[in-house]
């Protein structure tokens, strides 16, 4: 969950195959600072082909925020809302959005630092694992709340509505890596009649004690959603996805909520040292299903 404990086991995870090799790591690296990676074409949705990329601003109650908006060349399409991990918007994350967009949908990817620093936040390649790339983020995760989630998410959901490429007439989804997880949940339950999806992959402290837990929001989320949980962040805490499940058997939502074997925390985003393919795909068909079906 973005701890040590976490690092811990993912350091275990990568002993057990051998480590992450040097050369794989400058491959990842540089692909990722290229934004060159190699992302799989497969299940693209109707009006995928050419997309237009573009940097922009935008304004929030607390000031301007920069970001990332990708979609079709042609066409109105469904808004998406990306929140990043820890890391922040880099160019992982925007090859992740040029893919969403292929597949047929208006793509903002955020950063969610914009008070306290422009993207990206950190170096290509960087990664959490190294005590001064924690000693470089974590002030600025921290100064985060669930106010300033609430803050964004209608800011940033308001800038989409008011593009042309997005098609209003059509749900939003979203979706959030790591701490994005309960940024996902909070903006599905601050706008429920507008967000009507939302996915959150290995999402840290989506079950936590206290009233702001985020799993306290979710009798007001309305739609579908798609928890994918890391097999180390279920061994922290087990009993984590049954009070998810318990929730939303009550709710007015729906969730599919599923533990991936041989996961860690953060084999969902392309540049992670323990980016695991095949999961990290299967996440992403299912995240695509989900979109299709209640964005439709």
């Amino acid at each position: 969950m973005c701890d040590d404990h976490t690092e811990r086991d993912n350091d275990a995870y990568l002993q057990r195959r051998g480590g992450l090799s040097r050369r794989r790591f400058n491959r990842l690296s540089a692909a990722a600072a290229a934004m060159t990676l190699t992302l799989p074409t497969a299940a693209a949705g109707p009006g995928a082909g050419d997309v237009i990329e573009t940097d922009v601003q935008v304004p929030t109650p607390d000031g301007s925020a920069d970001a990332y908006f990708v979609h079709p060349a042609e066409g109105r399409h469904p808004g998406i809302l990306i929140w990043p991990d820890v890391l922040g918007l880099r160019p992982a994350f925007r090859a992740m959005g040029m893919r969403l967009a292929q597949a047929g949908y208006a793509v903002l990817v955020v950063n969610p630092y914009y008070r306290m620093a422009r993207a990206p936040v950190v170096e290509p390649g960087a990664s959490f694992r190294d005590p001064a790339v924690r000693e470089r983020v974590m002030p600025f995760a921290q100064a985060l709340s669930p106010a300033t989630h609430v803050v964004d998410a209608g800011a940033f959901v308001a800038w989409m509505d008011a593009q042309s490429p997005v098609d209003t007439g059509r749900p939003v989804g979203t979706a959030g890596y790591c701490m994005g997880g309960p940024m996902v949940m909070r903006t599905a339950a601050t706008l429920p009649e507008r967000v009507r999806a939302g996915a959150s992959f290995h999402g840290s402290r989506l079950v936590v004690d206290g009233p702001d837990s985020p799993h306290r929001v979710i009798p007001q989320m309305r739609g579908q959603f798609l928890f994918a949980i890391a097999e180390n962040d279920d061994e922290a805490d087990p009993e984590a996805k049954n009070v998810l499940r318990s929730a939303f058997d009550s709710a007015p939502a729906s969730a599919e909520i599923e533990v991936y074997a041989d996961a860690m925390h953060g084999w969902c985003v392309l540049d992670s040292a323990v980016y695991h393919e095949a999961q990290a795909e299967r996440a992403w068909q299912r995240m695509l299903t989900l979109f299709q079906q209640a964005l439709a």
